[in-house]
């Protein structure tokens, strides 16, 4: 009798040891599976590489076309405030997006003599006071970033602070649990 309580008490005792092994490794491999940063050589190599598909092809032929030209100088443009973060005095052209776009909640606007896309991430709280803008207000917009795609007539600010009327409308929440 005490051998056969032995082995019942012994056997859940192996099995939960030998899901707890599976679990550490498992958890540990993936660890160590994290790629590396990559080198500026090896970077060069691969953009390189991504040149010579069809899409860099296609993507390489929109940087040289007027269209391509005229997105990037109007990226260029407002460089130096993206990176310093600083204020941008904007005004609200559209409250509706190029069609065909998928970039979420945003506005058009003119900053400077140019058209912008501003895309925003809000969370529901922020959407009223988003929605509330309209065409032709002066916006006050902070960003952390300017993109481009071949698929958009103009370059797309992500905005991080938009303030209107000297009160804050949008301010990007970080997100939670990293960068």
């Amino acid at each position: 009798m005490k051998k056969i309580i032995y082995a019942l008490i012994l056997l859940p005792v192996v099995a939960s040891g030998l899901v707890f092994a599976n679990r550490e490794i498992k958890n540990g491999s993936s660890k160590n599976s994290s790629p590396k940063p990559l080198s500026a050589t090896e970077r060069d190599a691969e953009r390189k590489k991504w040149e010579a598909t069809p899409e860099g092809i296609k993507f390489k032929k929109w940087e040289a076309s007027p269209a391509g030209k005229k997105v990037l100088s109007g990226a260029e443009k407002i460089r130096n405030h993206i990176r310093d973060s600083s204020n941008m005095e904007a005004i609200v052209t559209s409250l509706s997006l190029p069609p065909g776009s998928r970039l979420g909640f945003g506005v058009m606007a003119r900053i400077n003599g140019e058209d912008y896309i501003i895309t925003f991430q809000p969370e529901k709280s922020q959407l009223a006071q988003l929605k509330s803008l309209k065409v032709d207000d002066k916006i006050i917009i902070r960003s952390h970033g300017v993109s481009y795609a071949p698929k958009y007539s103009y370059p797309i600010v992500s905005g991080n602070y938009v303030e209107r009327d000297s009160k804050i409308i949008y301010q990007r929440v970080p997100s939670k649990g990293g960068c």
